[in-house]
């Protein structure tokens, strides 16, 4: 059957081999555009991946490109989220925002531009980026290309989606709990979180989260991710926090040996009401057993061994750190609106999660607060001994859409008390900890690394049975990138993923 998409090349390759193509006159920009823009018009309605093409602003960026940048030409998506592109609407996945127009990049925006990169579309995310699934009532549901009947993960759910069905080689994504590497690993894309100080955070934000958001890419290969955080990594005027610079380009480091590391695994689960392996499901103990084999064949040391942490204690630390950044964000809210904000302006679970949050204390915070920096003093204690820790990336295989959604009953019941402000009756109620409880079961491994600051990784190594993609995590010390990418290389050579996609998809010849 002939292809029915343009520069049928596209697909099988990475934004660099995208970008050495259009150096050697194998193809031009506009065409490479072109190619994107048919992808996403042909495969986006199936996914919801991306919630709003840019077909004009890419063809305006074309004539903007700087002379030599490295991914001169090369498409990808920015999350409808934090990052900001000039005149371009961003809606941070609510319903009011949707016409928010900021006349300003974000910082790290304006590196992509210098980078050569082309905008074609913003991509879907949950409202404020708070949920693991990409499921918001503004912007619909984002569907697996591997099974649409599954969740892409979050929060970067949107852009793993449209790097998975090779609408483009790079998606923009931020990290605050594990929303780069949950995607990447319920895709089957590479995903890199980078070190706390790192990533720009400016014009208009300090550090998000308490500094547990960092922001970077979604891509099919390593090298991608490596040359893009050469171009974006660094500090910003006014940055609150700062990481060390690398010794050596990232890109480099891809192609060098790591040595004979010495590696820990574990399946235990970190943030989960069940810390016993069997809370975690066989396919994602399967995927670590098998990442394990991989890594001592290739002569790393390998060692059953974790960080000992309250798991349970952390985990309502971190959910108490989030509620309270979640009100803060619905009082950001009120000041775009010029109005104070009401709870019909967001989602029923969002505005439930804010009330909480303003239900705490200033100690009841800072206590948390103190408790996720002490786990950070036992992990790095950990990492004194391996230089790697390696689990599962998530407690499951990509579930099917709507499961961690509350239930009609519950639902109601939030927008009830909502309504009547009744912050204090929700967190006494315990109304958010069953849904907290399916959460950290689904993402028991990837906030530790937010808590930490840690560098932590998604590798795509392992489909289960019914062909859904599989990640491990694997996390190095803090500024520990080039660790990380030496091993993401030599794992990407030894087990080579880049030629596997998702079945049906349009125009794809395989």
């Amino acid at each position: 059957m002939a292809h029915s998409l343009p520069f049928p090349e596209y697909d099988h390759l990475d934004g660099l081999g995208i970008a050495a193509a259009i150096r050697r006159g194998e193809v031009s920009r506009s065409e490479v555009t072109d190619a994107a823009l048919a992808r996403l018009h042909a495969r986006n309605p199936a996914i919801n991946a991306i919630v709003r093409p840019l077909d004009a602003v890419a063809r305006r960026m074309l004539d903007e490109v700087p002379a030599g940048a490295p991914f001169a030409g090369v498409p990808m998506v920015v999350k409808d989220l934090l990052a900001t592109i000039a005149g371009v609407p961003t809606s941070n996945g609510t319903r009011v925002l949707q016409d928010l127009v900021p006349d300003h990049d974000s910082e790290l925006v304006a590196r992509y531009r210098r980078s050569g990169a082309v905008f074609v579309g913003k991509s879907n995310t949950p409202e404020f980026g708070l949920t693991p699934f990409t499921e918001s009532e503004a912007l619909g549901v984002a569907r697996n290309p591997w099974d649409v009947t599954r969740t892409t993960g979050g929060s970067s759910g949107g852009s793993g989606a449209a790097v998975a069905a090779r609408i483009v080689p790079i998606g923009h994504g931020g990290d605050g709990g594990g929303s780069i590497r949950i995607p990447a690993s319920c895709n089957g894309v590479f995903g890199l979180k980078p070190s706390r100080g790192r990533m720009p955070t400016g014009p208009d934000i300090g550090d998000s989260w308490r500094g547990f958001v960092q922001e970077h890419v979604l891509t099919r290969s390593v090298r991608d991710s490596a040359a893009m955080l050469d171009l974006t990594a660094g500090e910003d005027a006014g940055a609150p926090l700062a990481c060390p610079p690398q010794e050596r380009p990232y890109l480099e480091e891809v192609s060098r040996d790591p040595g004979a590391l010495r590696i820990a695994v574990t399946s235990l689960p970190f943030f989960a009401s069940d810390p016993s392996e069997e809370a975690v499901h066989p396919d994602c103990r399967a995927a670590l057993a098998d990442a394990s084999s991989l890594l001592q064949s290739l002569g790393h040391q390998v060692d059953v061994a974790a960080p000992i942490l309250d798991g349970p204690r952390l985990a309502k630390a971190f959910l108490t750190v989030v509620a309270a950044e979640c009100h803060a964000d619905i009082q950001w809210l009120g000041e775009q609106l010029r109005r104070a904000p009401r709870s019909s302006d967001v989602e029923a679970t969002t505005w439930a999660l804010g009330l909480v949050g303003g239900s705490y204390s200033a100690g009841d915070y800072a206590h948390s607060v103190r408790l996720l920096q002490q786990a950070g003093r036992t992990v790095g204690t950990f990492f004194e001994r391996y230089d790697v820790l390696v689990t599962p990336t998530l407690g499951t295989p990509p579930f099917p859409v709507g499961q961690l959604q509350p239930s009609g009953a519950e639902r109601s019941l939030l927008a009830l008390l909502g309504r009547l402000r009744l912050g204090t009756v929700l967190r006494a109620a315990g109304l958010l900890d069953e849904t907290a409880r399916k959460v950290y079961g689904f993402i028991p491994y990837t906030p530790l690394f937010n808590v930490t600051g840690q560098p932590a990784m998604s590798v795509p190594l392992y489909w289960n049975a019914v062909g859904l993609p599989i990640g491990t995590q694997y996390a190095a010390r803090l500024g520990d990138e080039a660790t990380l990418f030496r091993l993401a290389g030599q794992l990407e050579q030894a087990r080579p993923w880049s030629g596997r996609a998702p079945a049906g998809l349009a125009g794809w010849e395989g």
